[in-house]
């Protein structure tokens, strides 16, 4: 049975030298407090000497089947009053949920007398039932059979009425030479014309219904057969639904008032309004619903991966991440009340005191230089935006202003539309790719080829906006091209340039294992922060919107 005492880790040297956090880490965008450093060394120090449980995470070389993990440590303070930790995984390992050392599941779904094994059972039974009714062999030659006549309707119909349409010119050839014959033979030509065209009319019809009764037939006996199969299929969807429903209510959530919400409950105010797969299963959650249950209080929160990145999103072994936003935001937002937590830092505005330089203007179109850590256009709490500065200064403008824009970590060129007319040139420009851009960005290791091109299709990811994954079902293609400049230290400076324009792609294209491998410098959502985002748009040439005089605009990287 799980204890105080059980998960709680005290430190294994002094930490009287350190500053114990004022407030609680706000868990979507932080710095990993020093004790939580400390934690976390300890806590991986575990993981390399342990015996207990076996995990492949893919660091001794055994990559086929590896599975890297996100892990947690929660600094606490225990009703004694020592300072220590608690430690969490995300999910299951080695295909368990409880594991010394670490704190429990919200609710164990695995133990042997829970509902949900059972419930899971029977809808397994349910689903093997359905899967060897739709198997089976009449079934099977009824759907080919269905699919084929549908087929061979269509082919016929399409036949006759091109038949069809061929007669219709040739009786109309010779209506136009029937003006020569005598009146009585010209009467009695249309008479046959006409007759011809309803006898066609009539054999559409035939035919039609000819195979209609052929698609009927099958129909009725595939229907028929799967009068068994839908009832199961309901019966299924709804002890599916019930179940989910149930195992909603028994993940739930304490704060440091003492008030307790389950799943359904955080997530029905959500735009998808019910909890995706896997939510409070992460580490975050499972750490604070223990400290509260124990009567510990929580002082900071970090979590780390460990282990092989996942093939789709970019992780980095050891590497600190914030909390996802899709699982853990409603969660975490209820959890974390009564607690006195760190101030959001995206809600302060980081354009504050920046300009934006103006390098070009006319009576269509600007050229400006977009700061580092400045917003395209208003986000949803930030105004302050290359737009609203731009209205401020060309208040007379007709055109939207914005054609195109840069992350808002990303400094550089950015072209203005100050026109209508303009607008429409520029915009056409962007569509066709005939706009030349090029990027300067610093990443972090030593690339051993001078040049390359990487080709990634990409998404945004659902459970963790405004990441985006690398996707190769449902990606849009995305391609960069990279040239190095420079190598200095155990850092690449190169040329990047995107023949498309996804969201975050240089990033992305950088920093996941089937790209370069490498993030950018400063990179704080895929690899780690700085003093800013090391990625600069240098170099913009474009066709004047107007004159169509090929422009090229150049600002050198200031890192």
């Amino acid at each position: 049975m799980h204890t105080p005492e059980h998960c709680f880790t005290p430190f294994n040297s002094s930490i009287d030298e350190y500053t114990l956090p004022e407030r609680f880490t706000y868990p979507f965008y932080y710095t990993p407090h020093p004790l939580c450093l400390l934690a976390a060394e300890e806590l991986q120090q575990h993981l390399n000497t342990q015996t207990e449980w076996q995990h492949n995470f893919g660091l001794q070389d055994e990559l086929e089947n590896a599975i890297g993990k996100m892990f947690g440590v929660l600094l606490v303070e225990n009703s004694v009053g020592e300072v220590g930790y608690l430690s969490a995984f995300s999910g299951k390992i080695a295909d368990q949920n409880l594991i010394p050392h670490f704190v429990p599941p919200v609710f164990d779904m695995l133990a042997q007398d829970s509902f949900f094994l059972s419930g899971q059972a029977e809808i397994n039974q349910m689903s093997n039932q359905i899967g060897e009714l739709e198997s089976t062999p009449r079934l099977t030659r009824l759907q080919v059979l269905l699919a084929q006549e549908k087929q061979y309707a269509d082919e016929a119909l399409k036949v006759h009425r091109s038949n069809m349409v061929e007669a219709r010119k040739i009786r109309k050839a010779k209506r136009a030479a029937s003006s020569e014959l005598p009146e009585d033979e010209r009467h009695l030509l249309k008479q046959q014309l006409s007759q011809a065209s309803v006898i066609e009319k009539l054999q559409l019809r035939d035919l039609k219904l000819h195979w209609d009764a052929r698609i009927a037939e099958v129909q009725c006996e595939l229907d028929s057969m799967m009068a068994e199969i839908i009832p199961l299929r309901n019966k299924r969807k709804q002890r599916s639904s019930q179940l989910q429903k149930k195992l909603f209510e028994q993940y739930t959530f304490l704060n440091a008032l003492g008030q307790e919400k389950n799943l359904g409950e955080l997530f029905a105010k959500t735009t998808q309004g019910v909890p995706p797969a896997a939510a409070g299963e992460c580490a975050a959650p499972k750490l604070l619903q223990y400290a509260y249950k124990w009567g510990m209080k929580p002082l900071a929160l970090a979590e780390f991966w460990w282990g092989v990145p996942p093939k789709s999103s970019i992780r980095q072994h050891k590497n600190y991440y914030p909390a996802c936003q899709g699982k853990c935001h409603p969660i975490l937002t209820h959890m974390l009340e009564g607690l006195e937590v760190d101030e959001n830092p995206l809600l302060r505005n980081p354009a504050e005191g920046k300009e934006v330089d103006i390098l070009y203007q006319d009576d269509d179109m600007a050229v400006v230089h977009k700061p580092a850590d400045f917003l395209s256009v208003p986000g949803k709490t930030i105004e302050d935006s290359v737009y609203l500065r731009m209205k401020k200064a060309f208040p007379e403008a007709t055109g939207p202003l914005i054609v195109h824009r840069l992350d808002m970590s990303t400094s550089g060129l950015m072209v203005i539309a100050i026109s209508k007319r303009a607008n429409k040139s520029l915009q056409k420009q962007f569509i066709q790719r005939t706009v030349e851009k090029r990027y300067v960005a610093l990443i972090e290791g030593l690339l051993e080829r001078n040049e390359g091109c990487i080709s990634l299709p990409m998404r945004g990811d659902l459970d963790d906006r405004p990441r985006q994954l690398i996707c190769f079902e449902h990606g849009k293609p995305a391609e960069t091209t990279w040239q190095v400049i420079e190598r200095k230290g155990n850092r690449t400076k190169l040329y990047l340039s995107p023949k498309t324009g996804r969201t975050h792609q240089l990033r992305v294209h950088c920093a996941h294992a089937l790209g370069l491998q490498m993030p950018i410098v400063g990179d704080d959502l895929y690899g780690t922060t700085a003093n800013r985002l090391h990625l600069h748009a240098e170099l913009l040439v474009l066709d004047h919107p107007i004159t169509h005089e090929r422009m090229t605009f150049q600002v050198d990287a200031e890192f």
